[in-house]
């Protein structure tokens, strides 16, 4: 199919996306972890955001597989809404995996010499990767005019999030005590909140 400028767009936010994500993973190639709460519906979960962001869109905009879910965009408004979305997404992704340094894992790890972060975007949310698919997922949502890849994300995130935040969080609890529960009361978990005091979290 032809592309328009949303799908190009997307498609280049979302090369932006993957190109932070291998820039960190490969700084981080061979750390080791002390702690792994890594499982096969973990895994699953990572596997059904990336159907999600990338699979789904990629089938609609360069298959006919999904041509029987396009839509005709409603206004140009949406379009310029969904752009600015995905630039947000991607610099708060990059911004917390910068904030987060050597603490950052794909899956649930505490690594060797883990420390608290709560500077940067870490001083008011908990959970700013998350936040950050968040965004990007509405903005794919807007820019991809296909009924099916245009929400997939944010289906898929949204399951992450509800699935894997409490499991994080509790290990987090039990490897730092009473320090992550102060900044779990003073802090926003993917939205911003002002905190009187605390010491830290660790993203997605």
């Amino acid at each position: 199919m032809q592309l328009d400028t949303s799908s190009v767009t997307f498609l280049l936010a979302t090369c932006a996306y993957l190109g932070i994500r291998g820039h960190f993973k490969r700084k981080l190639a061979g750390a080791t972890a002390t702690v792994s709460r890594s499982s096969p519906a973990d895994r699953a979960l990572v596997g059904l955001v990336v159907a999600g962001q990338i699979v789904l869109p990629l089938l609609a905009l360069f298959t006919p597989w999904l041509d029987g879910a396009r839509y005709t965009p409603m206004t140009p408004v949406l379009a310029w809404a969904g752009a600015l979305l995905m630039a947000a997404g991607v610099w708060l992704f990059w911004r917390s995996h910068a904030d987060l340094g050597d603490n950052w894992s794909v899956t649930l790890e505490v690594r060797r010499d883990h420390v608290l972060v709560d500077s940067g975007v870490y001083r008011t949310i908990r959970h700013p990767m998350y936040a950050s698919f968040f965004l990007m997922a509405i903005g794919q949502a807007l820019l991809l005019h296909d009924w099916v890849a245009g929400p997939a994300a944010l289906l898929a995130v949204t399951v992450l999030y509800v699935a894997r935040k409490p499991h994080e969080e509790a290990m987090l609890v039990e490897q730092f005590g009473d320090a992550y529960r102060t900044y779990m009361d003073s802090t926003g978990g993917i939205v911003p909140r002002r905190r009187a005091r605390g010491v830290a979290a660790r993203g997605n």
